[in-house]
C-alpha cells in the first residue's frame, strides 16, 4: 500500500464551453493530497486528465506505475467540481472499474462522491472519504498499511461492509493550514497549462488557495469538502508559495481560488505589505461579498497587492431576491461596492443568478437594469442549480425526478418548476449578454464623445461594437418574449 497514484475527474474536453475558452487550473486539491502522503513517505505519481481524451488514458498510467492504490481526488477549490457534472461522474466510474482491473485499492474524494457515496460504492469503489479528505486519507493508507481493522474508527469514511453501506462519524475539517505542505507542483506537467494560457489569453495564469471553508449561510450554496467554518493561511505561508511558484513557472496572474478572500481582519493589509517586500510582480482575481468589499481599506490594500479583478457574487439585483436566498447583502451595497472597486482602479465582475423560487419578471427586469447601470467589467450569468445538502435542494428535490445535474457547466437547464420554462432561462441568458454589452458600448461611445482627445483603439472598437449588439440585444428580446408565457 505504499505506491499511490492520484487522478481527478475533470476532463477539460468533456465541458464544451470551458475547452473553448482555454483558461485551465491545475487540480490543486489532488497535489496538496499528494504532497501531504508523499511527506509520510509514500511513492505518490500524478494521472492528470485534464488535457486526457477519455477515461481510458489512465490505463498506461496504471501499468507503468503499478500502484497500489488510486486514489481519485478532485479539486474542491474549483467551482466546476462542484457542480458534480454528470460527464465527469460517468469519467470517474469508469476509471474506478479500470483500477480495478488492475487490482489496486479504490478511494475517491469528491464533492459528488461526498454527496452520492452510495453511488461511487456500487460501481467498485472500495471507500470515498467524506469531506476534507487530507488526515482521512492518510489514516486509511496507514491502517490497510498494517491491516488494522478499526477502520469503522477513522472519520470521514463510507464503505460496503456486510452487504451495506457504512458510513463513520464525521471529520471537522483542519483549522492550522500552515501545517500543510505546499502542494506537489513537481508533479504536474505545467506546459499543456501554460500554452492554453497563452494562446486564449495572451498570458499565464496559476491557481492558489489561501483559505478553507465559507462561514456565510447562502441557502443555495453547498459545501460539501470545508463546511462553514473559515480557515486561513497565514500571509506568509502564502507569499512563500507564491514566490516558489514565480520562481519555478514565472507566472503572470494568479487566481485566489478561495469561496472569499482575505475575510480575516488585517489579513490583506499584511499580504500587500509583504507582496510589496518581496517586490512579487503579478495580477490577481479573486471572489468576495458586497458587504466586505464597501471597506475601502480593504479595497486599498487589494489595488496595493495587485488585484485586478473582483468576481462578486451579486447574484441578483432585487432585494426581495437576495433575501430568499439568505444572502445577508443588500442592492446599495452592491453598488458602492462597484464604484469603490473602479475607483482603486480594479475590475468588478458580477456573478448573476437567475431562476430562483419566487424570481418574478419584475425581478429579472431589476437585475437586468442593475447590470446595464453599473456596468461590471464582466458578467457570470448560471441559473438556479440544486445541489445535495442545501435548504434550497430540499425545497425542490421533488422535481427533480428527469435530472439533479448537468451534463457540462454551459447546459444552464433549470431542473425544477418555477415561473417560466427552462427554454425562457437559456434565452435569458442570451439576452441578457447582449444587452448588457451593448450598454458598454453606449458608455464607450459617451466616452469618444466627451474626451475625443482620449480616444485609443480600445474605446472606439466598444463604440463600434454598438452597431452589432443594437440590433442583436433587439432581436434577442424578441426572442425572449415569446418564450414568456408562464411554466405549466
Amino acid at each position: 500500500m505504499k505506491n499511490i497514484l492520484f487522478t481527478h475527474s475533470y476532463f477539460l474536453r468533456f465541458d464544451p464551453k470551458q475547452w473553448n475558452t482555454g483558461q485551465p487550473y491545475a487540480p490543486l486539491g489532488t497535489l496538496y493530497a499528494a504532497a501531504v502522503l508523499r511527506e509520510k513517505g509514500y511513492t505518490v505519481n500524478l494521472f492528470d486528465t485534464m488535457f486526457a481524451h477519455g477515461p481510458e488514458e489512465i490505463i498506461p498510467a496504471l501499468e507503468a506505475t503499478k500502484p497500489d492504490v488510486l486514489v481519485i481526488y478532485d479539486d474542491g477549490f474549483n467551482y466546476l467540481t462542484k457542480m458534480c457534472l454528470t460527464n465527469m461522474r460517468e469519467a470517474a466510474f469508469s476509471m474506478i472499474k479500470m483500477a480495478k482491473a488492475n487490482g489496486c485499492t479504490v478511494i475517491v474524494s469528491s464533492s459528488d462522491s461526498t454527496d452520492h457515496f452510495e453511488k461511487y460504492l456500487q460501481e467498485g469503489a472500495d471507500f470515498i472519504l467524506l469531506g476534507e479528505a487530507e488526515m482521512t486519507l492518510s489514516e486509511l493508507l496507514t491502517a490497510l498499511q498494517i491491516n488494522q481493522t478499526d477502520i469503522d474508527q477513522i472519520k470521514g469514511l463510507a464503505y460496503l461492509h456486510d452487504g451495506g453501506v457504512f458510513k463513520t462519524a464525521k471529520r471537522s475539517v483542519m483549522t492550522d493550514l500552515d501545517s500543510l505542505p505546499l502542494p506537489a507542483w513537481d508533479l504536474l506537467d505545467i506546459t499543456p497549462y501554460r500554452n492554453t494560457w497563452l494562446k486564449h489569453a495572451g498570458y499565464f495564469s496559476m491557481n492558489i488557495g489561501t483559505t478553507r471553508g465559507c462561514p456565510f449561510k447562502c441557502n443555495w450554496c453547498a459545501k460539501p469538502i470545508y463546511g462553514n467554518r473559515y480557515n486561513a493561511r497565514s500571509p506568509e505561508n502564502v507569499v512563500r508559495e507564491l514566490k516558489y511558484l514565480k520562481e519555478t513557472f514565472n507566472y503572470d496572474h494568479i487566481w485566489f481560488c478561495d469561496d472569499i478572500f482575505g475575510l480575516k481582519p488585517g489579513w490583506v493589509n499584511r499580504f500587500a505589505d509583504l507582496v510589496e517586500k518581496e517586490q512579487l510582480q503579478f495580477t490577481f482575481k479573486i471572489q468576495s461579498r458586497a458587504d466586505l468589499l464597501i471597506q475601502e481599506n480593504y479595497v486599498k490594500d487589494l489595488a496595493r497587492a495587485g488585484c485586478a479583478n473582483v468576481w462578486m457574487g451579486a447574484e441578483s439585483g432585487s432585494q426581495k431576491i437576495l433575501d430568499a436566498m439568505d444572502k445577508g447583502t443588500t442592492i446599495q451595497q452592491i453598488q458602492e461596492a462597484t464604484r469603490l472597486l473602479k475607483t482603486n482602479s480594479i475590475h468588478p465582475a458580477f456573478f448573476i443568478q437567475f431562476g430562483y423560487l419566487g424570481e418574478t419578471k419584475e425581478d429579472i427586469d431589476l437585475t437586468i437594469k442593475m447590470i446595464n447601470k453599473l456596468l461590471p467589467h464582466e458578467i457570470g450569468i448560471s441559473v438556479s442549480y440544486p445541489l445535495p445538502g442545501t435548504g434550497f435542494y430540499e425545497k425542490v428535490k421533488a422535481d427533480l425526478i428527469e435530472k439533479s445535474n448537468w451534463t457540462d457547466s454551459d447546459e444552464l437547464v433549470l431542473m425544477f418548476k418555477n415561473t417560466f420554462q427552462p427554454a425562457f432561462y437559456k434565452q435569458l441568458h442570451r439576452y441578457t449578454h447582449k444587452s448588457f454589452r451593448k450598454h458598454i458600448a453606449f458608455d464607450h461611445f459617451k466616452k469618444l464623445i466627451r474626451h475625443p482627445s482620449k480616444t485609443n483603439r480600445f474605446t472606439l472598437k466598444k463604440a463600434l461594437s454598438g452597431f452589432y449588439y443594437i440590433p442583436a440585444t433587439y432581436i434577442e428580446k424578441i426572442k425572449l418574449k415569446r418564450l414568456e408565457n408562464p411554466s405549466a
